[in-house]
């Protein structure tokens, strides 16, 4: 099976239809596999996919992204437009009506105070919010009756579709959640693993980085649905594992982010126990270069913030000449083959918004040796290690544990040896890396780590929100229990100045130039950022398993209410 015909569509999904609608609970248990184990069922306390995925089973958003990026309702009655009156004229603020008869799972009545609440939740500067950035902007949330929400923005908003839209951003119960805003947030545990929600299941029992079960929700609003009277979330494993437990063996019905080569995934499905699906979205693997000093030699407090500058990766010529040293054509052919795309942009697409940035195609280590001679960078004890005023370049770099990761880190390594940067490798569990946990030193969010790499993306098909992540100010740090986005704490006027003007920005090719200067600046200007591949989202479903369809703008669960057992 070649994963290239599997990629040429935008959505890869199940055709069949149940040939009549049965009731809820009627096929059973589904089983379903992510080998990043979810950690938290908030995803206002995580910044990771697996923990945003997991809970979108639970709780959500007043509208989603389908899988061709177009934008509907879920727990609203339609998406607020200008035509339909729901963005004001002067785009300043959007008002959403809520279905009626929507109840939470505890039989309660979902209301517009539900809506506000999570605004507020999210938008306490203590609270250390993970979605921040859906909020960029917004100036209130108020309820303007039982069924309707008003935000408004601090100016014209082309784009208002940030709060409460896709899987990072969904509704939560303010009865459940009201002691929990600020610093608390993190310290309520029940909430944060047993959220009351909305969709189509329950969660019964949560084990951290392990098992999660889960129940068909009695008071979802579509009677027939879900099909499944119970999930099996199991976490945790390796990549390897999860597509031999859908593809070969046949145990689980759906496995997540297969980060397998194309090789190893073409021989599990020739067993033909279940089979690959898969689409280009906006996932891109990428090394996020840290500003800021990791040392442990610096107090608790000061270690990887603003308070303390990197003593090298804040020159720009080292950030430049490690990301020349790399050949990406070569990590795609061992990593992904036609899977994947080499890129130099942290926004691939959709076309509009992807710049036609290809400097970094093209490996250059002499070219990256004379850029750090250039900057005094060289060898002065013959060690092969170039230092600076005492300070050798000797970097320790990070990522999730992951055989594709793990060959791209020892690449990359020798890479950087050959232009004298001597690199330490390390690998964290995934579902401690992805994990968001305040008191662990080994989170992507913390960044004890030189270098660091992952991959993620955003709800749709509009950058904004996802652009705005590197804010000034929107870094973790301890006083927002090491929560934000803004990994690599970077900080440039010019770059909020243009993210000010995109959100004020309507006409779609203005918005598409300002999104292209936006990216060049982090991955071009200042070299912040270096994209390697542009990846394909390939995960895996049973033969027996039927409704599934691969989203790449929102969570992969997104229509879990809709799937069911294929009877033969």
């Amino acid at each position: 099976m070649k994963l290239k015909s599997l990629l040429l569509g935008a959505v890869a999904a199940s055709a069949m239809a149940p040939a009549a609608m049965a009731e809820r609970g009627a096929d059973g248990q589904v089983n379903i596999i992510y080998w990043q184990a979810p950690s938290i069922m908030n995803p206002y306390l995580s910044g990771g996919t697996k923990d945003i995925e997991a809970a979108s089973l639970v709780i959500e958003p007043l509208g989603r992204y389908d899988p061709t990026g177009a934008l509907v309702p879920y727990l609203a009655e339609e998406i607020p437009t200008v035509e339909n009156g729901g963005v004001a004229a002067d785009l300043t603020s959007i008002t959403w009506k809520i279905k009626e008869g929507m109840k939470w799972s505890d039989g309660s009545a979902l209301t517009a105070a539900d809506v506000v609440f999570t605004a507020e939740y999210c938008m306490s500067p203590e609270g250390g919010c993970a979605q921040r950035a859906k909020f960029d902007g917004v100036t209130s949330v108020e309820a303007l009756d039982d069924l309707t929400v008003k935000v408004t923005f601090g100016q014209p908003t082309p784009n208002p579709y940030g709060p409460f839209m896709g899987g990072q951003s969904p509704i939560i119960q303010k009865a459940q959640f009201e002691n929990c805003v600020g610093a608390a947030a993190s310290s309520c545990t029940d909430q944060n693993f047993y959220p009351i929600g909305t969709g189509p299941f329950v969660v019964t029992d949560f084990r951290p980085n392990d098992v999660i079960s889960l129940e068909a929700n009695q008071n979802y609003r579509d009677p027939a649905k879900p099909a499944f009277a119970t999930v099996n979330f199991k976490g945790g494993g390796d990549a390897t594992a999860s597509g031999r437990a859908v593809l070969e063996t046949g145990e689980y019905d759906y496995a997540w982010n297969l980060q397998l080569a194309p090789d190893v995934l073409a021989q599990m499905a020739a067993a033909g126990k279940g089979e690959p699906i898969a689409a280009f979205g906006t996932l891109v693997e990428r090394i996020e270069m840290n500003l800021t000093n990791p040392s442990p030699d610096l107090p608790e407090g000061e270690r990887s913030t603003v308070a303390a500058p990197h003593p090298f990766l804040s020159e720009e010529p080292v950030r430049r000449a490690l990301s020349m040293a790399i050949d990406r054509e070569l990590l795609v052919e061992v990593g992904y083959g036609q899977a994947g795309r080499a890129t130099c942009n942290l926004v691939p697409a959709p076309a509009l918004y992807a710049s036609d940035n290809t400097d970094c195609l093209t490996q250059d280590i002499e070219g990256a040796k004379a850029l750090l001679e250039g900057a005094g960078w060289t060898d002065t004890d013959g060690d092969g290690i170039r230092d600076k005023d005492g300070v050798k370049l000797s970097l320790l770099y990070q990522t999730s544990t992951n055989a594709v990761r793990q060959d791209f880190q020892a690449l990359i390594k020798q890479w950087w040896s050959e232009i004298g940067v001597e690199t330490e490798l390390r690998n964290i569990d995934a579902s401690v890396f992805f994990g968001g946990d305040p008191g662990s030193p080994d989170t992507f969010q913390k960044f004890y780590a030189d270098v660091e790499m992952y991959a993620n993306n955003f709800d749709g098909t509009d950058p904004q929100s996802y652009l705005s992540m590197y804010r000034c100010g929107n870094e973790p740090k301890p006083s927002s229990q090491w929560q934000g986005e803004n990994i690599n704490r970077f900080c440039s006027e010019e770059y909020d100045a243009l993210l000010d003007e995109l959100a004020r920005t309507g006409e779609l090719e203005k918005r598409g130039e300002i999104a292209k200067k936006l990216n060049d600046i982090l991955t071009k200007e200042t070299m912040t950022i270096v994209p390697l591949v542009d990846r394909g989202r390939v995960s895996a479903r049973a033969m027996t398993l039927g409704g599934v369809q691969l989203n790449t703008w929102d969570s992969e669960l997104w229509n879990a209410a809709d799937w069911y057992r294929i009877k033969e």
